[in-house]
Order: structure tokens, then C-alpha cells, then sequence
């Protein structure tokens, strides 16, 4: 049952071709480090791509013809793309969904402040990290500043060569003596993942002999107003999120794998918007759909949970002439699903947290996970074992290399998907996604042979998959 190795199977056009995916995928996970900027990305990619703004079509009341492309967003944070299939949407799509935002620190609302001759900027993390981690890495700040006339000022510090960076400070292995003793979830606590910004006092001119109050405070404020005319109050309403700066980079000797940061899981929202936009005119209606707010339970009016899937179905059925109430009750029910996101990689440095022969393994191909969830199913979905007959023989027909796995072993913990949403409407769906080691630490890893089988898997779903 072990499954093979794809490497040994390429050829020489299969190489290009995973390289030039590779290339154009590192490209994106360096660029679009939030989600804003994902949604940016993917909606010039479709307008490349001959994609109509669905919004404005719905406004006109202009339906779409079969093999037209569209997008729609909400909130500049959640993107739906879709093509048009022959089929009536009543008979169902075919759906891929990802999520597009990543573990990180967000700055607070009222964050800045000095001590002890250094500016600081407080943080407050998002999603499940390992707070360690995170200390005495180059960090960037990207996110917008909304200011009281309703002006957006786009941020973006760190990435350019020019371009300062920031970080957060650790305690030297001189004095830290007591910090070693102490668990890892408590080595650097939440409210000590405060990022150093500045240590500059501000001089005035003319002012000689009267120093300024928490002068270098008050110097980042002065820098601040310069570069993007904004007083300390405008914090109150920004968001601004701290990723690590750098770009994503091939890793190892033979460049077969890519580190970057937030592979989970904009490497399968990637595959996936790629994969539909490089589609041919499906039978059935084909959609990919990319979410905000996994990371933290899916919720708020940009994550799975928001009705924006359903109202933007309703919306499209409409148009197309064939909305009823139970027709798209109908259509939701119909359709299929590949809920795209990361599995754990076996990681031999830590092998005694996986069970090897139910794991993910990097240079496997796709990998699918019947269930998620934690210990007893808790939290999952549990994908039917006809779909899964089904999505065996259309992926092997199209020799895709593909894998299954779980999220270690039974009791070692686990994780949830937008899986069991979804299937809340009574949708076949499957967890399948990218293998990825050192999940939701600063610096992930994946094979660009999983992402190139990842690719070429969803699109043969959208084109094939009908139950």
C-alpha cells in the first residue's frame, strides 16, 4: 500500500513543467503574505485570464454563458472564481476550497509605546503558533490604515531591499538560565511578542536643552506622519499584520523543495485558482472558492461560516434564470467538493507523533485525509466511501500521484478544515492538499512535486469529478 516516489516518474517536459509552476508559485507566497494581498493577486491572475467582475454583472443583470470565467470578493478578503459549465446549476459544481490566511501577530489597536530608549509596537498572535519561534527573525509589516475621512493607506515595510525590517527581541543564553527551565508554550509568552521598531530620540531644531516626551516614540510618529501622513490615533482603525520578511526559496542541494512563509495553505489556494483558470468549459459549474479566518474557526463575515458562499450561488443562479428555492438547495447538494488544505509531513526528526503508515509523505503526490478533526473523529468530516472510490478511478486514469494520510497519531492532537461546513449542505467533500512540513511555524516546507500533482489533480476534478 505504500505509495511511490512521483519523482522517479517524470520526464523531462514534466520537469519544466514543475518548475515553471514552482517558479510562479514563489512568486505569489512571496508577494501576497495577507490576505488582501491574495485576493489582489488571484484577481489580476483572472482578469489575465479573460475573467468577468461578477459584482457588476449581477448589478447589470447580464447573464453568463457557458465557459465564461468570473470572480467576486467580499471585504477584499474572501474570492470566489468560477466557470460557467454546460450542465444547469441544479445539477451541481464542482468546488474547490482553500483558505488564504496564515498564522501571524496582528498589531493592536493601540500599540505603540517606548521603554527603556526603544519604540515598540504591540502585538496580539493569530492562529496556533509556537510563540518561540517567532523571536529574532527579520519581520515585515503589511496591512491598511484606515483614517477618519475614510482615506486607505496601504502598508507595506520590510520585503524591499531598501526596505527597514523588525523583530522581536530574545533574552542572551548568558541570563537565561531560568527561561530554559520553563515549558516551550511559556519560553516567550503572548504579551512579550512585541516588535522593536525604533531606538532614535527625536531632536527638534531650536530646541536645544528641552528634550521631548518619550522622544523615540514620538521620532516613529514623526516618520510616520512623513511616509504616510498618520497620526498615532490612526492606529485605532488599521490592520496591519507582522509575517516574516524574505522571500520563499528553493531548499536543498537538488532545489526540490520550496521554504517559504504560509504554505498553509495559500499553496493549495494557489493550485487551486490556478487550476481554474487554466480550465477548458466543465460540464458542471466549476468553483473555486478562497476563505478568510480558518486559522481561528472559520468565522466572521469573511470566513467559511458567512453566508457570502450562499448568497453568491443564489445570486449567480439568479442571473443564469434558474433560481427557485430548492433548485439551489438542490445544486448545493449535488455538487462535490475538495476541501484543499495542508497535511502533516512525516518528519523522521520526529517520528514517534505519527503513525508512518497512515502519514503524508513529501514527494508523494496530493495527499488526501479521509478525516480530521482530533482523537475521536471530534470536529471532522468524514468523507463517504463512495466518493473516495470515485475520486481513486479519475485520478488514476489521469496518473495523478496521489496518497492518503491522518494527522498523526490517534491521541497526539489534530486539526479542523472548512471540511464540515460545506458538507453541511450535504456535499460529497474530502480533505486533499499539499503534505508540508513544520506547519504554522514562520518558515514552512513543501515539495514542488506535491504541488505540481496538487495542481494537475484539481483540474481534473473540476473537469471529471460527478457522482
Amino acid at each position: 500500500m505504500e505509495r511511490k516516489n512521483v519523482w522517479k516518474s517524470y520526464d523531462q517536459k514534466q520537469l519544466k513543467e514543475i518548475n515553471k509552476l514552482s517558479e510562479s508559485y514563489k512568486d505569489y507566497i512571496s508577494k501576497a503574505k495577507t490576505e488582501r494581498l491574495c485576493v489582489d493577486y488571484a484577481i489580476e491572475d483572472a482578469k489575465e485570464a479573460g475573467a468577468v467582475d461578477l459584482a457588476k454583472a449581477i448589478k447589470q443583470g447580464t447573464p453568463l454563458n457557458p465557459g465564461d470565467k468570473f470572480y467576486i470578493h467580499h471585504m477584499n478578503k474572501l474570492l470566489m472564481m468560477g466557470i460557467i459549465g454546460k450542465e444547469p446549476m441544479e445539477k451541481g459544481m464542482n468546488i474547490l476550497g482553500a483558505h488564504i490566511d496564515s498564522p501571524r501577530m496582528d498589531i493592536k489597536q493601540n500599540p505603540l509605546y517606548e521603554n527603556a530608549d526603544f519604540a515598540f509596537l504591540d502585538t496580539h498572535y493569530y492562529g496556533g503558533i509556537k510563540k518561540y519561534q517567532w523571536v529574532t527573525l527579520p519581520l515585515a509589516i503589511y496591512g491598511v490604515i484606515v483614517k477618519k475621512d475614510g482615506k486607505v493607506i496601504n502598508v507595506a515595510v520590510g520585503d524591499n531591499d531598501d526596505d527597514p525590517v523588525f523583530c522581536v527581541t530574545d533574552l542572551l543564553i548568558h541570563l537565561a538560565g531560568k527561561q530554559m527551565g520553563k515549558n516551550a508554550n511559556v519560553v516567550i509568552e503572548g504579551e512579550a511578542l512585541d516588535i522593536l521598531i525604533g531606538s532614535q530620540p527625536l531632536v527638534k531644531e531650536g530646541k536645544k536643552g528641552k528634550e521631548e516626551k518619550e522622544a523615540v516614540k514620538a521620532n516613529v510618529l514623526e516618520i510616520l506622519k512623513k511616509k504616510y501622513k498618520i497620526e498615532e490615533e490612526d492606529f485605532l482603525s488599521a490592520e496591519l499584520e507582522v509575517v516574516p520578511a524574505g522571500r520563499a526559496r528553493d531548499l536543498g542541494f537538488d532545489r526540490s523543495m520550496i521554504i517559504g512563509y504560509g504554505h498553509d495553505d495559500r499553496v493549495c489556494a494557489y493550485t487551486s485558482y490556478k487550476a481554474l483558470l487554466d480550465s477548458k468549459t466543465p460540464n458542471r459549474t466549476a468553483i473555486c472558492l478562497l476563505t478568510d479566518k480558518e486559522e481561528v474557526g472559520s468565522i466572521g463575515a469573511t470566513g467559511m461560516e458567512s453566508r457570502f458562499f450562499e448568497d453568491v450561488i443564489a445570486e449567480l443562479m439568479t442571473l443564469q434564470g434558474e433560481y427557485t428555492s430548492i433548485a439551489m438547495r438542490r445544486c448545493l447538494r449535488n455538487s462535490c467538493v475538495l476541501s484543499s488544505d495542508v497535511s502533516a509531513g512525516f518528519d523522521p526528526a520526529f517520528g514517534e507523533v505519527f503513525e508512518k503508515k497512515n502519514s503524508a509523505f513529501l514527494g508523494r503526490g496530493i495527499c488526501f485525509n479521509k478525516f480530521t478533526g482530533s482523537r475521536g473523529k471530534g470536529g471532522s468530516n468524514d468523507a463517504n466511501a463512495e466518493y473516495i472510490g470515485k475520486l481513486r478511478q479519475i485520478l488514476d486514469k489521469a496518473n495523478i500521484g496521489w496518497q492518503t494520510a491522518e494527522l498523526g497519531k490517534v491521541d497526539e492532537g489534530g486539526g479542523g478544515t472548512i471540511a464540515y461546513i460545506l458538507a453541511n449542505y450535504g456535499m460529497n467533500v474530502i480533505d486533499s492538499g499539499v503534505a508540508v512540513l513544520c506547519m504554522h511555524s514562520p518558515w514552512e516546507i513543501a515539495s514542488k512535486a506535491d504541488i505540481y500533482e496538487a495542481y494537475r489533480c484539481y483540474k481534473v476534478f473540476l473537469q471529471e469529478m460527478v457522482m
